[in-house]
């Protein structure tokens, strides 16, 4: 496994990381990467910093299009090539923009697709190299989301992710239901990526950032 890039940010407060701060978010399709990039996106601009989404999983549609719903609610700008468009095209444009207009962050959402990994590792590493031409750290962070109710299969996502590219942070999803996604204890430990935030439903405010106690407590609670 390759060497993480640290450090990340901890919080929304980004007054510490050269801007803007660049978000690369991975993850398979249907465990909520496109909504969970829309919560981030609304928590950055609640915390006052100016947000740019970069809509680079080109592949679906509903992709492209839930991602321009979510600019609406979370008030802020984005970067969009429509369906079937060059991912890194749209990357590179995202970044770029953030660069000129000295936006905090940028969150690029990426398309799901494990069925090709030496695909999916080939459009990384190429998004990845794109966007270093603006930042050359970029991206400070990638975010590999996890849908609680996965179960086993999150070791065999997090294994295609992390030697796919540099994954340094974690996200679990669905946590409102009834799975309190104890696997995501296992993946955290095994590929030593810390947790960082918890979905827990559908509201732009139900992104949390990773409280470790009460992780814990609701998963042995009754």
């Amino acid at each position: 496994m390759p060497d993480v890039q640290p450090p990340v940010a901890e919080s929304f407060d980004l007054s510490s990381f050269k801007k803007p701060y660049v978000v690369l978010v991975v993850g398979v399709n249907g465990v909520g990467k496109t909504t969970t990039i829309g919560k981030m996106a609304y928590q950055y601009a609640q915390n006052g910093n100016k947000v740019i989404l970069g809509a680079a999983d080109t592949f679906r549609a509903a992709a492209v299009d839930q991602l321009g719903v979510w600019k609406d609610r979370a008030g802020v700008e984005i970067v969009s090539h429509g369906m079937n468009a060059d991912p890194s095209a749209v990357a590179f444009d995202a970044v770029k923009m953030g660069v000129e207009t000295q936006a905090d962050v940028v969150i690029i959402d990426t398309a799901g697709r494990l069925h090709n990994k030496v695909g999916l590792m080939n459009e990384l590493a190429k998004i990845k190299r794109v966007i270093q031409k603006f930042k050359d750290d970029a991206p400070d962070e990638i975010l590999l989301v996890v849908d609680a109710t996965t179960g086993q299969n999150a070791f065999e996502q997090a294994k295609a992710f992390t030697q796919a590219t540099q994954v340094n942070t974690l996200a679990v999803t669905k946590l409102d239901g009834t799975a309190k996604g104890g696997v995501l204890i296992g993946v955290s430990h095994t590929y030593n990526i810390p947790v960082k935030y918890m979905g827990l439903g559908e509201q732009a405010a139900d992104l949390k950032l990773f409280d470790k106690p009460a992780f814990i407590s609701s998963i042995f609670s009754a």
